[in-house]
């Protein structure tokens, strides 16, 4: 050993508090996964849009500008399903994904592995 590591070791150092590596390893490794994945908070928050954006349509004209927009967008959806290319996509893709699951079997998406989990195993 050289002079400076032994004055390093040497060096008066104070002991760490109570439960701090299990308070660091609460926060960094160990820490819960979130409540919600992103695509949910995706999700909610256009749902909650939506909702909010109605509650404004009554506010402002009443119920005659919301049964109004409520037939535009049923008479919108009605003409973009009764076209025969939209129809036709549509089936190929369920035709397509009903092929691949009976063929390939269901294999939803494995939840990410936790970090924990994925160390060195140290």
């Amino acid at each position: 050993m050289d002079e400076l590591e032994r004055a390093i070791l040497d060096l008066p150092l104070e002991e760490p508090p109570a439960g701090m590596r299990a308070s660091i390893l609460l926060a960094t490794a160990y820490r819960p996964a979130p409540a919600f994945s992103f695509l949910e908070l995706g999700m909610l928050g256009a749902l909650g849009a939506v909702a909010l954006w109605l509650v404004v349509l009554l506010v402002l004209g009443g119920g005659a500008l919301f049964v109004h927009t409520l037939a535009a967008i049923g008479s919108n959806l009605a003409r973009a399903f009764s076209n025969p290319a939209t129809l036709a996509w549509l089936a190929a893709g369920g035709a397509t994904a009903l092929w691949l699951t009976l063929f390939t079997g269901s294999q939803p998406l494995a939840p990410a592995p936790h970090r924990s989990e994925t160390g060195t195993g140290r």
